[in-house]
């Protein structure tokens, strides 16, 4: 039956991507929702449109973002819906793209993200807006993270009495659970000579501190326990404000202090930014996790020299050790290039030295690639791909069994789980405080301890005392103590429930 003609129109979104592409999708399903669009499933909800929030960081996920709008328009076309690509790889490449990809009905950057639910009604009418022309948007107005009515109260003087405004929150969340993210910050004034990020994204602009815990209790309303806190450089958060770069500091007991809010974990870290006073809120104040998502990307003084990055060797393992004396048990994770341009076996060495002295509970390793426009892309002593991939095994052969020793090590303790699924999903399993979502390994509940919960009965949102009694890899098996706390208590969560 066709759908009357005042049914509201409907969209479905496609992310692509890290977690600020995640939170820019669920910004841009609350644009949609508050102009009286229906969101729905891409394949089973006869969208009207299917906007693919694409990636444009490295050349597989640009790959990935491609092959998801040929798939959108291959489930499209037939009933006769649309396909528009926004996000990174639409605002890196614009016009290019659109050229390229015949299949996306419109190409739109992030200048068309406020008037979204025009745009695609323009779409939908058979009168696509001209792909934009890309520019370096570091030499433009920054792109600020969307502005919210909750966003005016000076949260910044102790004692303020300050209230969210929980109907302010420009956001309507497109996945259920107890974790999300939550935007700190917005572009990067770092010129790593690697990445094009900033050139796309834009300069660093912070959050007000009102619009983040507003935005904070808002989903912890909604269930929400545990709070990632993401941005390009969460360790530059506040610079641009009045009080500098202590507002993260002063933000994050706040944001530990609202009702329902369990577990607070800050990512993106640049270790060269890591102040003390940063380094000890995160490691010792209740509420967050003792959670050090560090971008070291290399340990090599002379390899960071030529990324236009700082460190060596000796200030990332004192960062470490400094980080373990005030918390012992702390997690710490980091990405790492090799094969960069110039690049050297005692290079290498000193990388393989950094990282069996730093015993890090996840690495992700990666191979150098030039990207579009970065000052890398024209250096010399570039290696062969057949060489850069020989030493990514390397690489992640080592961290692959130091990590693993690393989970070894925590057998017999006890770690606090965040159950994010149940048994009735085949397995009772969350997250500890020293892992991260997504590539840090899991903590599956596989027993009971004496007068411990039956894992049978735990829920999402529970969170749960638990020791480990062995390992998989880097994710933990564990038998469940106490329950700290069942999923669905605190008074935000009480009136979101009712």
């Amino acid at each position: 039956m066709a759908p009357s003609v005042n049914a509201p129109r409907r969209a479905a979104l496609l992310t692509l991507g890290c977690a600020r592409n995640e939170v820019d999708s669920e910004e841009l399903a609350g644009r949609l929702a508050g102009s009286g669009w229906e969101l729905v499933d891409a394949e089973d909800g006869a969208p009207d449109v299917i906007v693919v929030n694409t990636c444009g960081f490295v050349e597989q996920a640009k790959k990935d973002s491609i092959d998801t709008v040929l798939a959108a328009a291959d489930v499209a076309r037939p009933a006769g819906a649309k396909v528009v690509a926004v996000g990174c790889l639409a605002e890196r490449y614009g016009a290019e793209l659109a050229n390229d990809l015949p299949e996306a009905d419109a190409v739109l950057g992030f200048d068309a993200y406020p008037e979204l639910a025009e745009r695609l009604g323009d779409v939908l009418g058979g009168h696509a807006p001209a792909p934009h022309t890309p520019a370096d948007r570091r030499l433009l107005l920054p792109i600020s993270p969307v502005e919210r009515p909750a966003a005016t109260a000076d949260v910044s003087v102790p004692g303020h009495d300050w209230v969210p405004d929980l109907a302010g929150v420009a956001r309507t969340r497109l996945s259920g659970g107890p974790v999300a993210s939550l935007k700190l910050a917005s572009g990067c004034d770092r010129r790593c000579a690697f990445c094009a990020i900033p050139s796309f994204r834009g300069s660093f602009v912070s959050r007000p501190p009102a619009d983040v815990l507003g935005e904070a209790a808002w989903l912890a309303g909604d269930g929400v326990r545990e709070l990632v806190l993401v941005s390009e450089n969460s360790t530059s958060y506040g610079k641009d404000l009045p009080g500098g770069t202590r507002a993260l500091v002063d933000l994050l007991p706040r944001m530990a202090s609202i009702e329902g809010v369990e577990r607070i974990r800050v990512s993106y870290l640049q270790p060269a930014e890591m102040r003390p006073d940063l380094l000890t809120a995160i490691a010792t104040t209740p509420g967050v996790a003792p959670y050090f998502d560090l971008s070291f990307q290399h340990a090599s003084a002379t390899v960071l020299r030529r990324m236009r990055r700082f460190g060596s060797r000796t200030d990332f393992l004192d960062l470490c050790a400094r980080i373990r004396a005030l918390a012992p048990e702390a997690g710490i994770r980091s990405n790492v290039i090799v094969g960069f341009p110039g690049e050297t076996e005692e290079d290498l060495a000193e990388l393989e030295a950094f990282l069996t002295g730093a015993r890090l509970d996840a690495v992700g390793v990666f191979g150098y690639s030039d990207e579009d426009g970065t000052e890398a892309e024209g250096y010399d002593g570039k290696l062969d791909q057949a060489e850069v991939g020989a030493r990514v095994a390397r690489i992640s052969a080592l961290a692959d069994e130091l990590m693993e020793q690393r989970a070894e090590d925590r057998i017999g303790t006890d770690v606090v789980v965040l159950v994010e699924r149940s048994a009735d999903d085949e397995d009772c399993a969350g997250r500890a405080a020293h892992q991260g979502p997504d590539a840090d390994g899991e903590s599956y509940v596989v027993a009971a301890a004496e007068d411990g919960p039956d894992p049978e009965s735990l829920r999402p949102g529970d969170l749960v005392r638990c020791r480990v009694l062995d390992t998989e890899g880097v994710d933990l098996l564990v038998e469940a103590v106490e329950l700290v706390r069942p999923a669905g208590t605190g008074a935000l969560a009480a009136s979101a429930s009712g």
